[in-house]
């Protein structure tokens, strides 16, 4: 492909095709419950100027809602059973938000990876890990 694309990774990666990547690397969001900012600076001097880069805040709303009723409809019932485990668990707060947007976005991941290959690189953070280890251990990645 060697395309750069700009958006929302979850629209971008249901315009692929089944099995059409070879290699992925995710760096997703770290629910971190920060706002990140781009500094600038002139000649390498020092600047008060930024602008923000992104917010790793999630809320518990439509997105969320519609992200796990996407799971819901799709066939990977192991990945369905955790995911309403886990909002029954802990309810519909930020981290589950925050899960659901992961979790549809790994299903529309492994769609996309060739069945022959099936190489993903997840980097995660120290916080959340058991969640999203249940979350990703869910969908069948063998082939």
């Amino acid at each position: 492909m060697n395309r750069l694309y700009y958006g929302d990774n979850l629209e971008v990666l249901r315009s692929f095709p089944d099995e059409c990547v070879d290699l992925i690397y995710l760096d997703p969001p770290f629910n971190s419950n920060a706002g990140y900012n781009v500094l600038w600076s002139t000649k390498g001097a020092a600047s008060d100027a930024s602008i923000e880069a992104f917010d790793d805040t999630w809320t518990w709303g439509d997105s969320a809602k519609d992200a796990l009723m996407d799971i819901a409809k799709g066939a990977n019932r192991p990945l369905q059973v955790m995911m309403e485990a886990m909002r029954t668990g802990i309810g519909e707060n930020p981290l589950m938000a925050y899960l659901a947007m992961m979790a549809v976005r790994l299903v529309e991941l492994h769609r996309v990876l060739r069945d022959t290959i099936l190489t993903i690189f997840l980097k995660k953070p120290r916080s959340n890990t058991a969640t999203e280890t249940l979350m990703v251990e869910s969908i069948d990645w063998t082939v």
